[in-house]
C-alpha cells in the first residue's frame, strides 16, 4: 500500500536527477540499484528523460531485463529511439523478451530493418518470436497492429475442472486477466466467460453450458481508431481480435487504446495550430521548420489575396474610410466563426456523433450563425451610428457582419464534413486552412455588401 501511495505521489526534482548523475559518475551501482528500487518503472523512464543519453544508456543496462523492459516502453520515443542504438542486437532482444508481444512488436518496429531482423535472430523464445514476427506483418494503425497475442482461451468442450487447471498456467503469462475467451475446435470465437461463471459453476459442467455467447469483437483489419470508439461506447476494458473466419487472433486492452487517443489528440492539435508530420519540441530546427512552413505559407497567400481584394476597393476607402478600420474586425470574427464551427464538428466526428444529413446540419448552422451574426450586428450598429453618426455606414457595416458570420460558419461546418468524406483527417479544418480562408472570403463580401448598400 505504501509503495501505491509512493508512486502516485512521485515528482520529478532537480535533486533526484542530480542525486542520479552524481551515483552514475561515482560508478555506485549499489546505491543506484538501491534509489531506483523505490521507484515505478513509469517514474524511472521520466528520470531518464532528464539525463543524457550515455546516462540512460548505463542505468537500462545496469537494472534486470524484467525492469528495463517496462522503462523502454515509458521512455520518450525519441530518446528511447537512441537508447536502443547503443544496445546491442542481443541486449534488446532480452528487454523484448521480457514484454507482452504487443509492446514487443511496437519496440522492434522503430528499430531498421536490418536490426530489426538481428534482434528477431537473437529471440530465444520461438514462439515468443513467432507471434512478435506475426504482429509486425500487420498495419501498425489496424487492430493487428496494436493487439498482443497474451491471452486465456479455453475450449467448449472441455469441463470447469479441466478449465480451471488449464487456465493457470496461461494466466502467468497475461499480466492482467479481463476475460477468458472460449473457442471450438477450429479455433473460432464462441463466447466468453468471467471468473466469477468458473467459481459459481459446478466442476463437472461442461465450458458450452455457461459461456456468454454475445462478445463484442473487432476484425484484424479494423482500423485502430473503430476500435477505440467500439471501446468506448460500450465501455471495454478489453476486446477479442479476429480474422475473417471468426478465428480467435488475440485481444487489445485498455492501455493501448489510452495511447492510441492520446496520440490522435495530439496529431490533431498539431493539425489545428497549423502543423504537419509528427513533431515536438525536441525536434531539430529543421524537422520544426518542414512542419510549420506550410500553413505559414498559406497565411503568406492569405494575406496577400486579402491585400488584392482591398487594394481593388480602393475607390470605397476614399469615399467612406471608415470601412478600413472595420477590415479587422471583420476577419477575426470570419475566422473565429469558423474555427468554433468546425471544432464542433471536428470533436463531433471524432466521438462519431455527427449523424443525419448534411444539409440539415448546414441549415441549423446557418440558423445559428444568423441569431449569433444578428445580435453582434446590433451592438456593432449602435457603436458605428454612436462614433460616426452615419445611419447609412452603421448599417452596411452591421449587415456585412450578419452575412461574414453566415458564410463563415457554414464553411467551418462544410469543410470538415467534406474533407471526412474524402478520407482526410478534418482535424485540419480548425486550423489555419479554415481561418485564411474564411478571412479572404469575409474581407471580400464586407466590401462587397457596403459598397451595394452605400451605392458606391
Amino acid at each position: 500500500m505504501s509503495k501505491e501511495k509512493e508512486n502516485i505521489q512521485f515528482e520529478l526534482t532537480e535533486e533526484l536527477v542530480g542525486q542520479v548523475e552524481q551515483l552514475i559518475k561515482a560508478n555506485d551501482d549499489m546505491e543506484l540499484r538501491k534509489l531506483l528500487d523505490e521507484f515505478h518503472y513509469a517514474d524511472i523512464a521520466e528520470i531518464l528523460d532528464e539525463v543524457n543519453l550515455d546516462e540512460a544508456t548505463y542505468v537500462i543496462k545496469l537494472l534486470d531485463s524484467e525492469t528495463t523492459s517496462d522503462i523502454l516502453t515509458e521512455l520518450d520515443e525519441d530518446i528511447r529511439e537512441r537508447v536502443l542504438k547503443n544496445l546491442s542486437a542481443k541486449e534488446i532482444a532480452e528487454e523484448v523478451e521480457e514484454l507482452d508481444t504487443d509492446d514487443a512488436a511496437d519496440i522492434i518496429l522503430e528499430l531498421p530493418e536490418e536490426r530489426q531482423e538481428a534482434v528477431i535472430s537473437q529471440i530465444e523464445d520461438e514462439e515468443h518470436k513467432s507471434e512478435i514476427q506475426e504482429l509486425l506483418a500487420y498495419d501498425e494503425d489496424t487492430a493487428g497492429g496494436l493487439m498482443a497475442k497474451e491471452l486465456v482461451k479455453v475450449y467448449e468442450t472441455w469441463t470447469v475442472a479441466g478449465c480451471m487447471r488449464r487456465i493457470r498456467g496461461q494466466a502467468e503469462e497475461v499480466t492482467r486477466v479481463h476475460s477468458i475467451y472460449v473457442v471450438n475446435k477450429e479455433e473460432k470465437l464462441i463466447g466468453r466467460l468471467s471468473l466469477k461463471d468458473l467459481i459459481v459453476a459446478k466442476s463437472d459442467q461442461k465450458i458450452a453450458d455457461i459461456v456468454k455467447v454475445n462478445v463484442d469483437y473487432v476484425n484484424v483489419r479494423d482500423d485502430v481508431e473503430d476500435v477505440a470508439k467500439v471501446m468506448a461506447k460500450y465501455d471495454l476494458e478489453a476486446i477479442p481480435v479476429l480474422d475473417d473466419n471468426e478465428v480467435l487472433l488475440g485481444r487489445i486492452t485498455i492501455d493501448d487504446i489510452v495511447d492510441v487517443l492520446k496520440e490522435e489528440a495530439e496529431k490533431d492539435y498539431q493539425l489545428a495550430a497549423g502543423i504537419t508530420g509528427d513533431v515536438d519540441s525536441d525536434d531539430s530546427i529543421l524537422e520544426l521548420t518542414r512542419a510549420r512552413l506550410p500553413w505559414l505559407f498559406l497565411g503568406l497567400v492569405g494575406g496577400v489575396g486579402a491585400f488584392l481584394i482591398m487594394e481593388g476597393f480602393q475607390n470605397t476607402f476614399d469615399k467612406y474610410a471608415v470601412l478600413f478600420f472595420f477590415t479587422p474586425l471583420i476577419a477575426a470574427m470570419a475566422g473565429n466563426v469558423g474555427v468554433q464551427s468546425s471544432a464542433i464538428i471536428v470533436q463531433g466526428l471524432a466521438n462519431d456523433d455527427v449523424k443525419g444529413s448534411v444539409n440539415s446540419r448546414l441549415i441549423k448552422e446557418t440558423l445559428l450563425a444568423a441569431l449569433n451574426g444578428v445580435i453582434l450586428a446590433v451592438f456593432l450598429f449602435l457603436f458605428v451610428w454612436a462614433i460616426k453618426g452615419e445611419i447609412n455606414t452603421a448599417f452596411a457595416i452591421s449587415v456585412s457582419l450578419v452575412a461574414v458570420i453566415i458564410v463563415a460558419g457554414l464553411i467551418g461546418t462544410f469543410v470538415p464534413l467534406f474533407l471526412e468524406k474524402r478520407g482526410i483527417d478534418p482535424a485540419i479544418a480548425t486550423g489555419p486552412f479554415i481561418t485564411t480562408s474564411n478571412d479572404i472570403l469575409g474581407i471580400l463580401l464586407y466590401f462587397w455588401i457596403a459598397k451595394m448598400i452605400l451605392g458606391i
